[in-house]
């Protein structure tokens, strides 16, 4: 697969990661789909980069049919699937206000597992009407994980546990696509800067900025979006989670 010749979605793509994933991807001659709940933002980035925007709830099964739908009608067609889309919520699992939420986990769980399991495997079913290429491929999946999934903080009960089922199911959900050649990855991402720690103050910014190994920086989301761009081109990586964190080891 050559990004020239990619069609992808990439949920979350109104913003953070995802944004970033879908102007490099356009920039370098794919057609790309923005699936997002937020309609006005995400049809301007689609605007900009001329992609298309599609809303969506990713826990939703019908929400995510229709868009995968649109998307293929859009691009004639579909071979790659970002999941970026995600939420991070900090709450202890027994707190000064009593036990954590079940509403609140269930929720993080459904949108970074189940949305990120939905999208793949109704991304799964159109690309397995592709065409295949010379080496059997049809298509790639990359799902987002985290650090915490290895390395969970507290207050990340949720969030870790979320991110660990993306990591856990990344290998045997390759396994299951192999026949039909879609390849599956997973990327975890360290501290990056996103709309998510935009919010802190800059000297908290700078702290958690300082506990990275090397280089002592956030991530940029665009160094999130090559690596996602190298894994659509590089056929051979499959089933895999890569660390993109700067060797930083919470603790």
């Amino acid at each position: 697969m050559q990004l020239s010749t990619t069609k992808a979605v990439i949920t979350g793509g109104a913003s953070g990661l995802g944004e970033a994933t879908a102007r490099h991807f356009a920039s370098h001659g794919a057609q790309v789909t923005l699936l997002d709940r937020d309609t006005e933002r995400g049809t301007m980035v689609a605007r900009e980069i001329g992609g298309h925007f599609a809303q969506t709830d990713v826990s939703d099964e019908a929400s995510v049919q229709a868009a995968i739908t649109q998307a293929v009608s859009d691009m004639d067609g579909l071979n790659a699937a970002v999941n970026c889309a995600g939420i991070a919520l900090g709450i202890k699992t027994l707190g000064r206000d009593g036990a954590h939420p079940l509403p609140a986990f269930q929720k993080t769980v459904d949108i970074n597992l189940v949305g990120s399991f939905n999208v793949a495997r109704l991304a799964a079913a159109a690309m397995a009407d592709n065409g295949p290429e010379p080496d059997g491929a049809r298509g790639v999946i990359i799902n987002t994980a985290s650090i915490a999934a290895f390395d969970g903080q507290k207050g990340q009960a949720a969030y870790a546990a979320s991110k660990g089922g993306i990591v856990g199911m990344t290998l045997p959900m390759a396994r299951d696509l192999a026949s039909i050649g879609v390849r599956v990855m997973t990327i975890a991402p360290g501290i990056f800067h996103t709309p998510m720690l935009a919010g802190l103050p800059e000297d908290i910014q700078a702290g958690l900025a300082a506990d990275v190994p090397n280089p002592a920086r956030l991530g940029d989301p665009n160094e999130y979006a090559r690596l996602a761009a190298f894994i659509v081109e590089m056929g051979y990586l499959n089933g895999e989670v890569i660390r993109l964190d700067g060797a930083l080891r919470m603790r």
